[in-house]
């Protein structure tokens, strides 16, 4: 066994381009870490509808360069055997370490498979890629990116012509043909014969960003803008001035691409501690509202002054964002199909309905709700808002944060606040409260541990209320395609409880629904909905054995 693993080490080493992780491989060989050989060697990164993404370093089951290889050929006689051989394959990628690397080999491989690659011309927001796809003809386009990951992380992400990204059965075929490659060898790389794009495509996605906007609406707002060392600020800070805003006030610290995240433990707005310095910021500078990019920009945050909690600002709540947005929409007279995945909260349903217009639950991910028939404005809880369907079929957080600033902008016309709208669709509709349970592993069987004990042993109340109906999406439903996930629906709340996608976390999502009779109601309202979340968080926990 130990023999076998050394073998096929030492063959992996023979055939890896990086010197890096040569040398990396090479020393876990001669100091015979069978261990560490035994993890890196257990398998290979799968490839999945997330694409691939995983921690840096040598091996088939760490993102590197071999594994990023095999994945582009992989694709690249995807294409080929679906008859689009000849096409366009658009290459984008952020500032993470490699991620140039992945993005010139990627173009590489494209070129030699017979394909015609164009990479974009620096490190650019993801919404770039996804808009440059369809605005360019391309057959499908690549993003090298591991979005909000931890600092040693790298992914990649795969869109096919429409500009949305892979969903089943086109995963596992570009799966089946990346396990197909035998060896690095019969990959044919040239060393040149693709195009580094221009400018253009960059000042096309930029002219599109416009189009979100109402023509003459208010453009007062003044923000707090933070980059979280990613991509963010220089397409969104031109953006904002194509628009006629006030120019942002950036968090300094984090302003520029950095891919260590030096001053956040983890690079995403969502997480503990990473907005502090724009709070900070904030609290110097008296804006309006507060905004953020995740690294690769396709999220966007948003925050609101509040008096009643430490420090004098608040998050909103993906799904506060959500709702605010599509108000906004709905007050400019939009028309279409609103969407949202299954663990974001049900206001928008009410919203649409109350609206007249159309509304569509999906699976989780853009890759489902950008693919929705008729759909007009789409989102997600985890921060994600497509505003702009028609020129970007994914999340996009520089037209989001547009569209937040025009909000924000109209209501300041009026002397009125993100909150005070909030408050509104309170009353009006109901008060949607959301909360996550969320947990991360070292070890994934902690996971499928917990999902299983929660289907042998179902909850039957949570919080005091009786679960009424309880579905295991793994069979599906009428309206959704199987995913690993379970849904109880008590009286007047909603648990969602699945494995993340992309990173090693277990996800439970929580909501609650309380009347409320007026503004004056509101108080009382949100004390009762806190405790109702906190006790089906503590009930959930433990009968997930988490």
């Amino acid at each position: 066994m130990t023999q076998d693993l050394i073998a096929r080490a030492k063959a992996w080493l023979a055939e890896d381009p990086d010197g890096e992780t040569r040398e990396e491989l090479a020393k876990l060989i001669d100091n015979e870490e069978l261990d560490e050989l035994a993890v890196r060697f257990g398998g290979m990164l799968q490839f999945g509808t997330a694409g691939l993404r995983g921690e840096l370093g040598a091996g088939p089951m760490r993102m590197n360069r071999s594994v990023v290889i095999r994945a582009a050929a992989g694709l690249a006689a995807y294409l080929k055997a679906k008859g689009r051989g000849d096409g366009l394959v658009v290459v984008g990628y952020d500032a993470r370490y490699k991620s140039a690397d992945f993005a010139r080999d990627t173009a590489a491989v494209m070129t030699g498979a017979g394909l015609k690659a164009v990479v974009l011309p620096r490190p650019l927001p993801t919404p770039v890629l996804a808009y440059a796809i369809r605005h360019l003809g391309a057959v499908a386009g690549v993003e090298v990116t591991a979005s909000h990951n931890p600092p040693r992380d790298n992914g990649y992400k795969v869109y096919l012509g429409d500009g949305s990204q892979i969903v089943p059965p086109a995963d596992a075929e570009i799966a089946a043909e990346i396990a197909a490659v035998a060896s690095l060898s019969d990959v044919p790389r040239p060393e040149e014969g693709w195009e580094t794009l221009g400018e253009e495509v960059l000042e096309a996605y930029l002219a599109r960003t416009d189009a979100v906007l109402t023509p003459g609406s208010p453009r007062t707002a003044r923000v707090v803008y933070t980059a979280m060392h990613g991509v963010g600020k220089d397409v969104l800070t031109a953006a904002f001035a194509r628009a006629g805003f006030p120019p942002p006030a950036l968090v300094a610290e984090q302003a520029d691409p950095d891919p260590a995240f030096p001053t956040v433990a983890f690079p995403n707005p969502e997480e503990p501690g990473a907005m502090d310095l724009a709070f900070e910021a904030a609290r110097a500078v008296g804006p309006d509202i507060v905004i953020a990019n995740d690294p690769d920009a396709d999220r966007c945050a948003v925050a609101v002054p509040d008096a009643s909690v430490e420090g004098g600002w608040r998050m909103l709540r993906g799904d506060e964002v959500g709702s605010l947005l599509a108000q906004h929409l709905v007050d400019r007279g939009v028309s279409g199909v609103f969407a949202e995945s299954i663990v974001s909260s049900s206001l928008l349903g009410r919203i649409a309905e109350a609206a007249g217009l159309g509304y569509e639950e999906t699976l989780t991910g853009f890759k489902w709700i950008a693919r929705v028939d008729g759909l007009r404005y789409g989102y997600e809880e985890a921060l994600g808002y497509c505003v702009d369907p028609e020129g970007v079929r994914d999340k996009d957080g520089i037209t989001a944060a547009l569209l937040v600033a025009e909000l924000a902008s109209v209501l300041k016309e009026r002397g009125r606040t993100l909150q005070d709208l909030l408050d509104d669709l309170a009353v009006r509709h109901g008060l949607h409260a959301t909360d996550q349970l969320s947990v991360r592993v070292e070890d994934l069987s902690v996971i499928s541990d917990a999902m299983r004990r929660l289907r042998e042993n179902p909850p039957t109340s949570l919080a005091g209320l009786a679960v009424t109906r309880a579905e295991d999406l793994t069979e599906g439903t009428e309206e959704l395609p199987p995913t690993d996930g379970l849904r109880y629906y008590l009286e007047g709340a909603r648990v969602i409880v699945r494995p993340s996608g992309t990173e090693p976390k277990l996800k439970c999502y929580l909501e609650v629904v309380v009347p409320v009779a007026s503004a004056e109601a509101l108080p009382e309202a949100r004390a009762k909905a806190t405790d109702l979340l906190a006790g089906i968080k503590r009930d959930l926990a433990a009968a997930a054995g988490i």
